[in-house]
């Protein structure tokens, strides 16, 4: 990224870039104050071409200029009466090859410096729930909840990227934006929530379905809408598609996180989170339509949850597990998050739910349920069928962590297949993940109960025990939390806890595993125990990396351990 230099008066700031034959620039910027608006000139080696103004002083403008003879420009803007939040740059042509270029992000929402951390991460401002995620065009693609102009929830847009293996991803420019009433102020009203993408019926393109929020709005604070991208990196105008909640059902306004797939029935089926007097309530609608962009009609209530006091079910999703969508045979998974629910055994919050059965293409009949992840950090987890099995990602945080007032970058978790076997639902990394190892740091101190220090916070750990269930500790010394994870008579435990401060149980209770892989990046912890059936994911606050591991258990109850670091 070019560095800011600094002109003749130190008011006067010049940014740098060096472009290509029809290139696109996308700024943000506003006034400093309401009496003088903001104002970039634009260079070239021949003078002064451009000029973009804003007279927003509380919200940052989006500017699209488009430069279709590259070579050097700069960008000079007074520091007195103009302020840009983002900037960057990319070539429409092969953006999806080459991502966007970042020329310049205000300290203010600047991301953290992590050179070996491998979790995703936007490259400027606030981000959470995962949206879209799927693979079009032969890329997986990953949209998301995103705020550009600092690192706290604001009203919000979806960001975007691309990648080849889910793990090293190419940053695209940002997709959706709030609507023309939300952008003038930085007021936390609402903007482009969750949802989903479908590939178009003709062609490489995508249409996507989110919600619209706008705090306060009569009757609804919130509607579903669609837009369509032929080019996979850009919205057309989107459409509302649902006005309004289904009448007589007893439901909050709460009507959120579309969640759009194709049914057994071939028919396209959207699910939707909401709350009742009932509980939390997950609801299906279906389209005759075969392109899915409108003629959507209220089938039912397809879930209730009535056991923990959530005010809204959110983020659901539901998708085939051993077999195809046609096969009356086949179990399907409902994926869920409960907002602000609390279990009251552990104290843990936003627990997010699996349940397993068989769905028809009106009604789901479960045949077991379990926790998606025993450490809460795995939120709005949101899954798609890529080939021959599922693939995941969530939103490595939780909101009993945050609030809008908060700054709190954070990241996705990692991939995560979805397999069906003996019963339960496995959840382990994706086997690319084993591409992020650099090198082997241990294969004999750890298991002979050493200390094992790591040259960086990017590690990952492999133990098995003897005996399933055998008691073990790994104490893992981070410079803040007593950080730990542990088996004993009552399960597995991920142990984080800070000094004066009461933490929940993060525990899998009852489980008796024998096989433990734990993945360490700066900022998180993530456990996979038995290639995947218990899974438990801890966001650690701050980026101070884990320093060393111990395995603290009986002779002869390791039978062996291995220590890699990691890099992108």
């Amino acid at each position: 990224m070019p560095s800011n230099q600094t002109a003749s008066t130190e008011a006067v700031r010049i940014l740098h870039a060096d472009l290509p034959v029809n290139s696109t620039l996308h700024i943000w910027m506003k006034a400093i104050s309401p009496n003088a608006p903001g104002v970039i000139s634009m260079h070239s080696s021949n003078g002064q071409f451009a000029q973009l103004m804003a007279t927003n002083h509380e919200e940052y403008e989006f500017r699209i200029y488009h430069v279709f003879g590259g070579g050097h420009i700069e960008l000079h803007y007074n520091t007195e009466t103009t302020a840009i939040s983002v900037a960057y740059w990319f070539t429409p042509s092969d953006v999806l090859e080459t991502g966007i270029t970042v020329i310049h992000t205000n300290p203010g929402n600047a991301p953290p410096n992590l050179q070996d951390g491998y979790h995703f991460r936007p490259p400027f401002g606030w981000m959470n729930d995962p949206n879209g995620f799927g693979r079009f065009g032969g890329r997986p693609h990953l949209f998301y909840q995103h705020y550009s102009h600092g690192l706290q929830w604001n009203n919000m847009h979806w960001g975007h990227a691309v990648s080849s293996d889910y793990l090293r991803w190419r940053h695209l420019p940002i997709f959706l934006f709030p609507s023309e009433a939300l952008r003038a102020r930085p007021d936390k009203r609402g903007g482009a929530f969750s949802g989903s993408a479908i590939p178009l019926p003709n062609g490489p393109g995508i249409r996507v379905f989110f919600t619209e929020q706008e705090k306060d709005r009569t009757p609804e604070e919130q509607i579903q809408m669609t837009a369509v991208s032929p080019d996979l990196f850009s919205a057309g105008h989107a459409e509302v598609i649902l006005e309004q909640r289904p009448e007589n059902q007893g439901l909050t306004l709460d009507f959120r996180d579309p969640y759009v797939f194709r049914g057994p029935d071939g028919l396209w089926k959207m699910l939707l989170g909401s709350q009742s007097e009932e509980g939390g309530v997950i609801l299906l609608y279906e389209t005759q339509d075969m392109t899915a962009a409108g003629g959507w009609t209220y089938i039912g209530k397809i879930w209730v949850e009535k056991r923990y006091a959530t005010t809204a079910i959110e983020c659901p999703c539901l998708l085939p597990l051993d077999g195809p969508a046609n096969d009356p045979a086949t179990r399907w998974g409902l994926l869920y998050g409960l907002m602000n629910s609390t279990d009251a055994k552990t104290g843990r919050h936003n627990l997010s739910m699996v349940d397993v059965g068989w769905f028809d293409g009106k009604t789901f009949v479960k045949e077991f349920e379990q926790e998606l992840d025993f450490g809460t950090d795995n939120y709005a987890f949101q899954a798609f069928i890529d080939g021959d099995h599922g693939v995941g990602i969530g939103w490595l945080a939780n909101w009993a962590d945050t609030g809008y007032a908060v700054d709190f970058p954070t990241a996705m978790t990692l991939p995560r297949r979805l397999l069906l076997s003996d019963g339960v639902l496995l959840t382990p990394p994706i086997g690319a993940a084993e591409s992020l190892r650099s090198h082997i740091l241990d294969r004999t101190r750890l298991s002979a109960g050493q200390v094992v220090t790591f040259v960086n916070g990017a590690i990952e750990i492999i133990f098995e025990l003897t005996e399933p269930g055998a008691p073990v500790v790994l104490e893992l010394d981070h410079p803040h939390v007593h950080l730990a994870v542990e088996v004993n008579e009552n399960g597995l435990l991920i142990r984080h806890e800070e000094e004066g401060k009461a933490s929940p149980e993060y525990i899998a209770a009852g489980a008796r595993p024998s096989r433990i892989r734990v993945f360490l990046d700066y900022g998180s912890i993530e456990v996979f125990a038995d290639h995947g059936r218990w899974t438990g994911t801890k966001r650690i606050a701050g980026f101070e990396p884990v320093r060393s591991a111990q395995l603290k258990a009986a002779p002869g109850l390791v039978s062996h351990a291995t220590v890699w670091a990691l890099r992108p």
